[in-house]
């Protein structure tokens, strides 16, 4: 699974589009899901359904969950883990087609992170990139200065921390396997999760009801009403990331990168379809400037 795969590009595309299918599809459930439990709890809860069909998949394909550096692992999971806080904690209170375009901005932050502390040449063509995909943020917010909030800014910080994983990825776990990733991935949100809901029964904080109390709510029972979402965002996560890897293993990253895009196609559609998110013309526009963006930052990369 993890072995050297020939380059196949179009392989690699129908992955990616259908890991975004997927993941634009199930991320929808976070809504429902965020009314009745904790965003702690759900990662928990999700890695105890996930960890033990990695194994089972491991065990089959033989394939090692062990790391070969721990520490490089664990700290591409911490950032992974601290994004898909954000990201997630956005979909409780924003629509899904915000938060999705929030996290694209990670080509953007990659670069600067390159050419800033990786003292990486940037060029011409991926400034203006980076320019473009400001752009886009301000036209997807869509939102009166005045009116700006946090929340506005949450998949933001997802995208920035995104970028910090995506380039630990790179830079520090060559040759680590896709199972070995997810299952740390797995692990990292576990602790993180455990570590806040302790930190909560410690300080009882006042809890606000429905999606205001996301990320304050403790342990919750029962979970009946949820659980099957719960399920599906594991499968799906596993499934969806699963076929990103792939897509990556066996195309040239810089082209399907382009894919990840279509993201911001399926994702909002699936809000409409399910929960009645609309997209204005504005944002509609600022979410092709950042795709746009990501794309020209892709080309430019395959060329070097």
């Amino acid at each position: 699974m993890d072995k050297n795969f020939a380059v196949n590009d179009r392989g690699a595309a129908i992955c990616m589009i259908a890991a975004m299918f997927i993941l634009g599809f199930t991320d929808n459930f976070i809504v429902f899901i965020s009314e009745v439990i904790s965003l702690w709890q759900f990662q928990m809860l999700r890695a105890a359904i996930a960890l033990p069909l990695i194994a089972l998949i491991a065990w089959v394909w033989s394939i090692s969950l062990r790391p070969k550096r721990f520490w490089a692992v664990g700290l591409r999971s911490v950032f992974l883990s601290v994004s898909m806080v954000f990201y997630f904690w956005s979909l409780a209170f924003i629509p899904l087609a915000q938060a999705l375009a929030g996290l694209f901005t990670s080509p953007i932050f990659i670069l600067l992170i390159s050419g800033l502390i990786l003292r990486q040449k940037i060029g011409l063509f991926r400034i203006v990139a980076v320019s473009i995909g400001f752009i886009g943020i301000i036209l997807v917010v869509d939102t009166k200065l005045i009116d700006l909030t946090f929340f506005s800014f949450l998949p933001v910080l997802g995208g920035f921390f995104y970028a910090m994983a995506a380039v630990a990825t790179r830079q520090l776990c060559e040759g680590e396997t896709t199972l070995s990733l997810l299952a740390m991935l797995m692990v990292v949100q576990s602790v993180v999760g455990a570590f806040a809901l302790a930190l909560i029964a410690l300080l009882e904080p006042e809890i606000p009801l429905g999606t205001s109390g996301f990320v304050l709510r403790g342990w919750v029972w029962p979970i009946n009403s949820v659980l099957p979402w719960i399920i599906i965002q594991a499968l799906g996560a596993i499934l969806g990331i699963g076929l990103i890897f792939k897509a990556y293993q066996i195309g040239q990253a810089s082209q399907v990168a382009v894919f990840e895009y279509s993201a911001l196609i399926f994702g909002p559609f699936f809000a409409w379809l399910l929960i009645g998110q609309q997209v204005s013309i504005i944002q509609f526009l600022g979410i092709a400037l950042i795709a746009s963006a990501g794309t020209i930052i892709a080309i430019r990369s395959l060329k070097e």
